[in-house]
């Protein structure tokens, strides 16, 4: 009897150490980042890979096969297992080389900033999504800088209001895009009816309206 009693004891205790550790490995694999994901986190990877000569496209926030190969070859060349998902262990090793700083972030927070500073927070979110859908469609550029950039696309680049330093509410809506909110319904377009003359941006079917802007596709 007593070495039963013990015999479940020791189960009790190993089943404890399972359940224990199980969550923690569940929370990294949560964490690690890999194809499919768009977020904040895989902008800043894109970054740091372009800094150590890694990674040649376009700055997107979404984790596609350029960006797996990217991380492959990086961790190929620094003793880790090539699987082009960059984990606890990848983004260590990434971050030894030191932090970049979010260039493209603040792109997209000053586009937000200087096109929407008077509308809601969901309006702001808005144009960020809008650049970021631009970034996945084959019209327009691939990364955010060239989307922002490209000549004859929003107004606030060719008036000068893109210099203005965005706040921090500019930053938080930019971040929201990037992980993925998209009050739009994927628009490619937006304009300010009270405003617009073009009438080609009139004639585009209205997917919806936020605040002072009209989206269409």
């Amino acid at each position: 009897m007593k070495k039963l009693s013990i015999l479940i004891l020791s189960c009790a205790c190993m089943l404890g150490t399972v359940l224990s550790v199980a969550p923690e490995q569940a929370q990294a694999q949560a964490s690690a980042l890999k194809k499919g994901v768009q977020s904040v986190r895989v902008l800043e990877l894109q970054q740091q890979l372009h800094s150590l000569g890694y990674f040649k496209a376009g700055f997107t926030g979404y984790y596609g096969s350029l960006t797996s190969k990217a991380v492959a070859r990086f961790q190929r060349d620094n003793g880790l297992t090539p699987d082009g998902v960059a984990g606890a262990a990848t983004r260590a090793k990434l971050d030894s080389f030191g932090k970049v700083r979010l260039t493209a972030l603040e792109q997209l927070a000053r586009i937000i900033y200087s096109e929407a500073r008077g509308e809601s927070f969901e309006g702001q979110v808005a144009v960020g999504a809008v650049v970021l859908n631009r970034v996945q469609s084959s019209e327009f550029p691939s990364s955010i800088p060239d989307v922002i950039l490209q000549p004859g696309q929003f107004t606030a680049v060719q008036d000068g209001q893109y210099r203005l330093k965005p706040n921090q509410t500019a930053y938080r809506a930019a971040r929201q895009a990037l992980n993925g909110a998209d009050p739009t319904n994927g628009s490619l377009y937006y304009y300010n009816p009270a405003i617009a003359t073009a009438k080609w941006s009139k004639s585009r079917p209205a997917v919806i309206s936020l605040g002072r802007h009209t989206f269409t596709n």
